[in-house]
């Protein structure tokens, strides 16, 4: 006879208790004995509850390898009145045979229904560390499970590849939505929808009467940043800004010489440069920058409210002036062919002609943002990593431990975008320029320069030579972020690859980075990404891209959607006159009927505001309630993280105190873990 006590706990969530009976068998390296019960009077396994039950088993079983979990419903009526759920969420079992003997067997799991599952005590292995048959066996089994829960489809050719599931009610309760995460979700749909419904605007197809008209839209969840863009959206100084601190600072990159198809003069740009210099020598000087959007050339355009809808790909070229200044716009060129149907605009020009080049910027912005920069690159991809990490990484494994808080909620978030947002007679292709189409084509065509050297923060920085532009805020708080989550991972990574020979031989290690390889990248080796790894530089540099892109890329080119497009002619969704082919006929008339009619409007602020603001439930990053990990090594370094993170965002709020325009988007407390939203 040997005596055990077990300890369980439950999580705290909205419907986390269970009204189920729940019984545990002891596995060891000489059997499994019976099942027990885990009863006692009265009810057991109630929201946030720690319970201790008395076990006894007929047998020795030897060294305990693991725990397996059976739930069934009761046999008994439940109490009149109570809610039958049989879900139940569980934080962790523990095991005690003496006093101060205790193995924790973390859990963190929803278990749904009837059923047994099967759990490890929590020391993190890779595969080659696990000797004993039953591991090996247990490994496989739980992975064989999820790759039949969990597998792939192609939602659109050319596109990376997603979860095979048609919405969010198809889920698995450990990918979904938490109950109060759900219904905060749709109550700021209903309310937002309802108030531009209140005010008239949802219904109207026709054009804004005017600038001021547009105020009404404004006042719509007004934040000081959303205020700080409509009091300067027209200035120069600002339009250039948001090409290093806006929801798109991805693309600029320094000019060495001028594309032979932007042919801009000398004389064009005095005005701005000044005496005494010229564009080669400030070409030479390094002090010319190029945000070129020649990937929209050509693409397909959509119809909304029945009228064609126009795109251009300019290419636009600024200037920092040395020692100080702010980056100013020298020329904008909108399409990419040069010709005398295709004038390259000036800041000299009229100031309506100057303003719609600068919109038609703009809206280019909007597209290559919404379709690449945030879909396919902060969303897309993310779902592969989590798919990936579900698939191919046990529950045991130090790599799924470290990631399974960077994946929370993804799998759900893109499930319903692609129901609500890039669904036919959705927001994508009821209210933007580009349509479904366009935006399929974007992706498509991005895919294929897609490079591994742009999801690795540090070597996109140096590759776009912006590694010294001043003001360039998303570049120095996402290098501090960088360097902190690749420190973490290098920490955790040496505890459990001791030499690069440990990567190399971790199959299920492999398995995970050639599935990502395959279904994410479409096995394009000209893309860079590896498909296998093997050594512990490689394995640290990959991971951090991982977890990067899923925490604090995604914040920076997410969370300032709103505050950027509120005001409406900052980032225009879609634009219903074709790009000026000559100078001196824009109007304030014509301007306003270029900008997107009234409910396109409405219908892509309501779905921005959506995705910029968290409806709660979140995680900040370096935030692990969930103890996956339960050894000291892992944790003391989770902990030298969470000090990293605060150290920087104390800096972040020192030099905000000295801006206009505070960049907040990487600040570490207001960056999601993961995609979430």
């Amino acid at each position: 006879m040997t005596k055990f006590r077990v300890r369980v706990s439950t999580g705290e969530a909205f419907g986390a208790g269970t009204w189920d009976k729940v019984s545990v068998s002891i596995v060891g390296t000489q059997g499994e004995s019976p099942l027990v019960p885990l009863d006692r009077l009265g009810k057991e396994f109630t929201a946030g509850a720690e319970e201790d039950f008395e076990v006894t088993l007929p047998q020795d079983v030897g060294a305990v390898l693991m725990l397996r979990v059976h739930k069934e419903p009761p046999k008994l009526p439940l109490p009149l009145g109570s809610l039958r759920s049989d879900a139940w969420f569980c934080r962790w079992f523990q095991l005690e045979w003496l006093p101060g003997a205790a193995l924790r067997f973390p859990c963190y799991q929803w278990l749904e229904g009837e059923g047994d599952l099967v759990l490890r005590e929590g020391a993190a292995k890779v595969s080659q560390e696990d000797h004993h048959p039953a591991l090996q066996h247990q490994r496989q089994e739980e992975l064989k499970a999820r790759k039949e829960m969990y597998s792939w489809k192609t939602y659109a050719e050319g596109w990376p590849r997603c979860l095979d599931h048609a919405t969010v009610k198809d889920l698995d309760l450990n990918i979904k939505y938490s109950a109060v995460k759900s219904a905060r979700f749709y109550f700021k749909v209903h309310s937002a929808f309802t108030e531009m419904k209140i005010k008239g605007f949802v219904d109207r197809t026709g054009l804004w009467r005017s600038l001021r008209e547009m105020r009404r839209m404004f006042n719509f969840h007004k934040t000081p940043a959303a205020e700080y863009v409509f009091a300067h959206w027209q200035e120069d100084a600002f339009f250039a800004s948001q090409f290093l601190n806006g929801l798109n600072p991805v693309l600029i990159r320094r000019c060495h010489s001028l594309p032979k198809n932007f042919p801009v003069t000398d004389e064009m740009v005095a005005p701005v440069l000044g005496p005494g210099t010229s564009l080669q020598a400030e070409l030479e000087k390094g002090s010319l920058f190029l945000v070129d959007h020649g990937i929209l050339s050509g693409v397909q355009t959509n119809v909304v409210n029945g009228k064609p809808q126009f795109s251009a790909a300019p290419m636009t070229l600024l200037y920092q002036r040395s020692g100080s200044g702010p980056l100013l716009p020298l020329a904008i060129q909108l399409k990419q062919t040069p010709g005398p149907d295709n004038p390259i605009f000036l800041p000299s020009d009229d100031k309506w002609d100057w303003l719609l080049a600068k919109t038609w910027v703009r809206n280019a912005e909007f597209s290559v943002h919404e379709a690449l920069t945030h879909l396919l690159h902060a969303h897309l991809l993310p779902e592969v990593f989590a798919l990936a990490t579900l698939r191919q990484l046990p529950h045991c494994h130090p790599l799924f431990k470290l990631l399974i808080p960077h994946i929370r909620y993804t799998l759900h978030i893109n499930t319903l975008a692609r129901k609500l947002l890039i669904a036919p007679g959705q927001v994508v292709d009821r209210s933007t320029g580009l349509g479904i189409g366009g935006f399929s084509e974007l992706i498509k065509r991005n895919m294929e320069q897609l490079n591994y050297s742009v999801l690795c923060f540090p070597e996109d920085i140096r590759a776009r030579d912006v590694e010294d532009i001043p003001g360039y805020y998303y570049r120095d708080d996402g290098m501090q972020i960088w360097g902190a989550v690749k420190s973490f991972v290098s920490e955790i990574v040496s505890i459990y690859y001791p030499s690069d020979v440990s990567v190399r031989e971790d199959e299920e290690l492999q398995a995970w980075v050639r599935e990502i390889f395959s279904e994410g990248f479409l096995s394009r080796e000209s893309s860079g990404m590896p498909s296998l790894l093997d050594t512990q530089e490689a394995l640290v540099q990959y991971v951090t891209m991982v977890i990067f892109t899923c925490s604090a890329k995604h914040t920076a080119v997410s969370a300032g959607q709103f505050d950027s497009c509120v005001w409406m002619p900052n980032l225009p969704p879609t634009m219903q006159l074709p790009p000026p082919t000559s100078k001196g006929q824009a109007q304030p008339e014509s301007f306003i009927a270029t900008l997107p009619p009234v409910n396109a409007t409405c219908d892509v602020i309501i779905a921005l505001w959506m995705l910029s603001k968290d409806p709660g439930d979140g995680r900040p990053l370096g935030h692990y309630p969930d103890e996956h990990f339960t050894e000291d090594a892992p944790r003391r370094s989770m902990a030298a993280f969470q000090r990293q993170l605060i150290q920087i965002s104390k800096g972040i709020a020192e030099r905000n105190r000295g801006l206009a325009l505070p960049y907040t988007y990487l600040d570490p407390p207001l960056i999601e873990n993961s995609v979430s939203i």
